[in-house]
């Protein structure tokens, strides 16, 4: 009981880190490379962070199949929001409060 604790804490931190990170990043950074802005392009990056975590999965005791799929999730959805940030000309110094 108390691992699935732990392991559903560590899946919501790195969930949230992920996301604000990769919103930020995609909405300060990409913003001018067109190629991001296309709409299978978080699928891309969900589906990556998905392979990258998957062998962390393996050696860590607290970190599951679940973990790497919230790690996915929350790629996908902050790549897509970053997006939508751009498209809607949401300000970086509104956004970053």
């Amino acid at each position: 009981m108390f691992s699935l604790l732990i392991s559903f804490a560590i899946a919501m931190v790195l969930a949230t880190i992920l996301h604000s990170g990769v919103r930020k990043f995609v909405r300060n950074r990409l913003r001018y490379v067109d190629s991001v802005q296309k709409g299978f392009v978080p699928f891309i990056a969900g589906g990556a962070a998905l392979i990258a975590v998957m062998p962390l999965a393996a050696l860590l005791p607290f970190i599951g199949i679940g973990t790497a799929l919230t790690a996915g999730l929350a790629v996908g959805s902050g790549v897509a929001a970053g997006v939508r940030d751009i498209r809607t000309g949401v300000s970086t110094l509104i956004a970053d409060r």
